[in-house]
């Protein structure tokens, strides 16, 4: 039962995690059109404040219609984690943009690919995530069908001081993806809201610095709307899968969000689909399959922990007594007693033991 429990949750996170993904690509050829008419640092600023700006109102539909679900709200406790979120997504696109002035497109297109290895390497070392040899596999193979897909002259391609800058982008937004996954046993319609609004707001100061202004009130209005789906619903459910996957597995499932890119301008923009898509997209389902046939399970020990986060008492974990008794989902401070087990399991809040 509980076996059956932990691949129904993982399988739901692979969705959300993918979803997240889908979502995600809308923004490239989206954000290619309304280019036209809206600045760089703008645009950042309007696709975050479209998430910030979105997300509370669901929340507010939520709560006049009383489906709120009983969240873990964020504390001060977690506030490192949360400035940590904002000041790295303000300050990557800043590294990104300087490089992007500094090298060629080709440079920007292969090291951006560095960010599902960085988001991987941090979780390990700095986290003490759990990547076994067949996660790994699947990595690999993805970072690597990513630079395939994004890479298109290889004798264009020459390291220089912008694709430092590229490489310290993608650093940040890994540190940034792990300061998420710390966050994301709470509420994750707030955690989209503090994020939207807080990197929306610092994004915008720096485009008023630099003089970046669009008085185009459609697309304004257009960007704000595709920043709710894109970022907003997307982050939405990335956070949500962050929850059971952990930050390396979900930033190699959400790596497919190129490849959706690619076929919605295939479908929309008419543009072609070339022969290393396909051979890129065969790679990215290999390690797909890797990820999703991982089994990970071995003897560990549980110590004593109080915490508190939405919660069921469908596993192992949840013992704790209730007056009256609790059905369903549901959220409060509980104390787990110190147990050791053996069954297959990810780097949940619950198991972020080391190996």
């Amino acid at each position: 039962m509980e076996h059956q429990s932990v691949r129904s949750k993982k399988n739901m996170a692979i969705v959300c995690a993918i979803s997240a993904a889908a979502l995600y690509g809308i923004s490239a050829p989206a954000s290619k059109l309304l280019l036209r008419e809206i600045p760089p640092a703008l645009m950042a600023a309007l696709l975050y404040l479209g998430a910030g700006i979105g997300m509370t109102a669901v929340n507010s539909m939520n709560r006049w219609n009383k489906a709120v679900k009983d969240e873990a709200k964020m504390t001060k406790k977690e506030m490192p984690y949360v400035s940590g979120m904002i000041i790295l997504d303000i300050a990557a696109p800043i590294f990104f943009m300087m490089g992007l002035t500094m090298t060629n497109s080709a440079n920007v297109a292969l090291l951006n690919n560095f960010e599902v290895a960085a988001t991987s390497v941090i979780a390990l070392i700095l986290f003490k995530e759990s990547i076994g040899r067949q996660m790994w596999y699947a990595i690999g193979l993805i970072t690597i069908a990513s630079i395939i897909l994004s890479f298109k002259d290889f004798s264009a391609f020459s390291f220089s001081s912008g694709s430092i800058f590229i490489l310290i982008a993608c650093i940040c937004w890994g540190l940034e993806n792990n300061c998420t996954r710390k966050l994301s046993m709470k509420d994750p319609v707030q955690i989209v809201i503090v994020k939207g609004f807080g990197s929306g707001i610092g994004s915008l100061i720096i485009s008023l610095a630099i003089k970046e202004f669009s008085s185009n009130i459609a697309y304004i209005l257009l960007a704000l709307l595709l920043g709710f789906v894109a970022y907003g619903i997307s982050i939405y459910l990335y956070i949500s899968a962050q929850r059971e996957l952990g930050a390396a597995r979900t930033s190699a499932y959400y790596a497919a969000s190129p490849f959706i890119g690619v076929l919605i301008s295939w479908v929309v923009l008419r543009e072609g689909i070339s022969g290393s898509f396909l051979v890129a997209l065969a790679i990215m389902l290999a390690g797909t399959a890797f990820s999703i046939a991982e089994d990970h399970r071995h003897m560990h020990t549980h110590m004593e922990e109080t915490h508190e986060h939405r919660h069921s008492h469908d596993d192992s974990h949840h013992n704790h007594p209730h007056d009256p008794d609790a059905a369903g989902e549901h959220n409060h401070e509980h104390t787990h007693e110190a147990i050791g087990h053996r069954h297959e399991h990810l780097p949940d809040t619950h198991h972020r033991h080391v190996h």
